[in-house]
């Protein structure tokens, strides 16, 4: 039960850090990318779609989006729900292709952008403690319930704190590498 306990915080700790690396696709760099229109929906047939199952979805250069819907008629609510989106980008349309260009970052901007993802990071680091929180109070019931020992209670306690301390460690290098990405001219 107790390996069962601190399997369980492993794995909640690293759905954590995977949900921030995915958070973090979606933070524009100075690079196109496809996951910054992952997010959008667009009004199909009164129900709200993905983008990428209207259209398709791909990248012309390093810095342009193409979006080609895959009917003519849904390339006026596309572009609508591309302004719509927090991207910040003006659509461009050329028949039935919508190009997106990703103008290059101002210093201020990135430096938004590296203090959001900062925050994030912190978030997820949140998240870790209170898996943290949960498995040590597990941990204890167990305790006052006479089902372990003290020692077995303090040996656990000190292995999910090395599990949260890599987890931590793990959000640090990630939030790093995507500061230094947008800091990159």
């Amino acid at each position: 039960m107790l390996n069962d306990i601190k399997n369980d915080a492993q794995t909640r700790m690293g759905k954590s850090i995977d949900s921030l690396k995915h958070d973090l696709t979606r933070i524009r760099t100075g690079r196109a990318s496809t996951a910054l229109v992952d997010g959008i929906k667009v009004p199909y047939y009164g129900a709200d779609m993905p983008l990428s199952q209207v259209a398709s979805v791909s990248l012309a250069d390093s810095r342009t989006i193409l979006v080609t819907p895959w009917e003519k008629t849904m390339v006026a609510p596309i572009e609508k729900a591309l302004m719509a989106s927090d991207l910040g980008i003006t659509p461009t349309t050329a028949g039935t292709v919508i190009r997106l260009n990703m103008p290059p970052l101002t210093e201020e901007r990135r430096r938004e952008l590296a203090k959001h993802v900062g925050h994030e990071g912190e978030n997820a680091k949140i998240a870790i403690r209170n898996v943290r929180r949960d498995a040590l109070q597990q941990v204890k019931d167990l305790l006052k319930e006479k089902l372990i020992t003290e020692d077995e209670d303090r040996r656990v306690d000190d292995e999910i704190q090395k599990l949260t301390d890599r987890a931590v460690k793990d959000v640090d290098a990630v939030v790093k590498a995507k500061e230094e990405e947008l800091m990159a001219l």
